[in-house]
């Protein structure tokens, strides 16, 4: 399948491209099946997005903990709705699911579109094409009874501080009692990243949000309420095989906080 998208919804691309690697190679890691799939059906020149390795295990690593932090919640909240903001073509349905959940993917029309033709919506799965900052999509959520659990890869980092401030606090008035988790940047990794992708060919997508200090959100809004924060690599058992440079920089992105992972409670 050939497509056209623009830069920011083309980097759609990367972390799929990035979990199907890492599960050819580290299924302990994270076992996708669903990314190795739709890797074999599109028609994109992958390569151009390869990146290094240490970047793959970072999106890998990332994809685990969010999938975590869901199974967690669905684990006390068995009948849950999931919400997955900005989803691009991300699978973790099929990763976490429990036989009883909703799950929602919510995207921009023609991203969702997209979804449409490669993971069509199943009993349990749907789609909503609308923006992020559109509210009217908590509308949209219709099983609410045991809980609302959110999950956002990367799509808020895109847009600037004010925006998530105000999208934060929208959530607190929508989906009072929510929980939320999701990933952040501080303004050092920023900068690497932009670079990063600007090589790719990328440059319309620009990385805008950085957060160096998770506090902050609460600041934000009296409503929201950190209930943990923690580097990527927490927990992460470093596998000789990635080698001694890739675990050096682990450990660095540990000891520095260069990306994290936060959850929230609105």
């Amino acid at each position: 399948m050939s497509i056209e998208l623009s830069a920011v919804e083309e980097t759609l691309f990367i972390p799929l491209w990035r979990r199907a690697q890492v599960s050819k190679k580290y299924p302990s890691l994270l076992y996708d099946p669903k990314a190795v799939e739709l890797v074999e059906t599109i028609d994109y020149n992958f390569s151009c997005i390869d990146g290094e390795f240490n970047s793959k295990l970072m999106s890998a690593v990332r994809a685990k903990h969010l999938d975590d932090e869901t199974r967690a919640y669905i684990a006390e909240h068995p009948h849950a709705s999931v919400i997955n903001l900005g989803a691009g073509l991300d699978t973790g349905f099929w990763r976490v699911d429990n036989g009883l959940i909703e799950w929602y993917d919510l995207d921009l029309p023609n991203v969702v579109a997209l979804r449409q033709q490669l993971i069509p919506e199943t009993g349990r799965t749907h789609y909503i094409a609308k923006s992020l900052f559109d509210m009217s999509w908590c509308n949209d959520i219709k099983h609410t009874n045991d809980g609302v659990f959110i999950v956002s890869g990367a799509v808020l980092a895109y847009f600037k501080e004010p925006q998530v401030r105000r999208f934060f606090s929208s959530l607190a008035d929508g989906l009072p009692g929510a929980e939320m988790v999701f990933n952040t940047f501080s303004t050092p990794e920023v900068s690497r990243l932009n670079k990063g992708l600007h090589r790719i060919g990328l440059e319309g997508a620009t990385i805008k949000w950085a957060l160096d200090d998770v506090n902050k959100l609460s600041a934000w809004d009296a409503r929201i309420t950190v209930i943990d924060a923690f580097p990527y690599f927490k927990n992460i058992r470093r596998d000789p095989e990635w080698g001694e440079e890739t675990i050096k920089k682990i450990n660095l992105n540990e000891k520095q906080k260069l990306l994290s992972i936060v959850h929230v409670r609105f």
